[in-house]
Formats: structure tokens, sequence, C-alpha cells
């Protein structure tokens, strides 16, 4: 399990260098470099900590991001987000080192390095309450899934994607590229999306949610939505 841990980390974050570097036109990219450690240390240390409390859950999200009991609007999902993934990371290393379009300072840009790591203590917040918390969207019958109340979703419904904003809106000025931002307004939306799919999902198949989500009333943002 751990060997595939480090294999599918290094091919991913290795495919995520590739698109940076090839659209910046150089490897001589500090931030781009700052941010894939940032990205790769913190999946690791993760997901080892998975391997040793949740091996089950680490497996889960091991898997293949299409899958046979998925739903199949969350496929088409999947494959569109990917493509809209790396088309984002090519736009910002295009903006930031190729065409050199924006100018962010590097105290934003040292501000921006924090999101990745709070996004990714978020989900570590996650995955230490909730076992099912799969990739994909999929009720996991063979695994007892239950619904899940304490730690992160006493206060939203999501919050792998409530800490998944934070990645988004720190990723560009860490990169250098305000033109990233634009992205925001076709990724936000289909985060939301996909949260509003999930739920008529999980209402309709898991025992006890439609009970939690009237008692937890927003689903990314306290207080917001």
């Amino acid at each position: 399990m751990v060997g595939k841990l480090i294999l599918q980390t290094g091919l991913w974050y290795g495919l995520m260098a590739a698109v940076l570097f090839g659209a910046a036109g150089t490897v001589a990219w500090p931030a781009a470099w700052v941010f894939l450690a940032e990205m790769v240390a913190a999946s690791l240390v993760v997901g080892l900590w998975m391997a040793a409390k949740t091996p089950e859950l680490l497996a889960e999200r091991l898997s293949t991001p299409v899958q046979r009991r998925q739903k199949t609007w969350d496929k088409v999902f999947m494959v569109v987000f990917l493509v809209l993934w790396f088309g984002w990371l090519a736009a910002m290393a295009l903006d930031a080192e190729r065409w050199r379009l924006s100018h962010v300072p590097v105290w934003l840009q040292g501000l921006g390095a924090l999101a990745p790591l709070l996004s990714v203590h978020i989900a570590w917040l996650t995955f230490r309450e909730n076992p099912f918390a799969a990739a994909v969207v999929k009720v996991q019958q063979d695994r007892g899934h239950r619904v899940v109340t304490t730690g992160p979703y006493r206060h939203v419904r999501h919050p792998m994607y409530a800490g998944a904003l934070f990645l988004f809106l720190g990723t560009p000025p860490l990169l250098g590229s305000w033109y990233g931002l634009a992205f925001l307004p076709v990724i936000v939306p289909a985060l939301a999306a996909r949260a509003v799919m999930e739920e008529r999902m999980l209402t309709a198949e898991l025992d006890g949610y439609p009970a939690y989500a009237a008692r937890v009333r927003r689903r990314l943002i306290p207080g917001v939505w």
C-alpha cells in the first residue's frame, strides 16, 4: 500500500510538474518548486498517516478516478475537472513565467504558499473523522457506510470541498499569476454543483443523511452557503 502511495504520488505530481514547467518554458521557477514540494510533502505525510490509521480509506483514495460503482454524472465530472485542473496549471504557468503578464508581490506569494498547506490540513481533519471520504461519489455499503457528524462535519457538510477553496484561492498568487484567479468562477461553481448532486445521492441512499443535512445547514462556507 505504501509503495502504491509513493508511486501514484510521484506520477501525479510528476505530471503536474511537466505541465507547469512545460507551459512555463523553464524549470527555473522557484514558486512552482515551492508549490510542488509543499503538495508532495503534505500528500505523503497524510497518505502515510492513512496507511497506519485507516488503510481502507487510503485504498479508496488510491483507486482510479472513474469506477464501476461511481455515479455516471460523477464520472463525467471527474474527466471534465481533470481537464480543467491541468488547463488551470498551464494557464498560470503561461501567465507567470512564459508571458510574464502578472506581477504579484513577494509577500503575497508567501501568503499564498500557506494556502496549499491549509487545504491539505483540512483534508486531513476530514479523513480523521470520515473513513468513507472516497475520491468519487458512491455509497460504500460493503464498508458499512454511515453518516459522519463530528469534527469539521459539525460546521459544513462538505469540509474537503471547503478546504479545496483555499487551494484554488492561494495557488495563483503563490505561482505569481493573477489570471489564475479568473478560473475561480468556473471551478467554484463546479465544486458547488458536485456537492449538491452528491447530497441528492446521499439523501436517497444513506440512512440518516436527511436529518444531518437539516441540522448542519451550510455546505461549504459556515454562515454563508
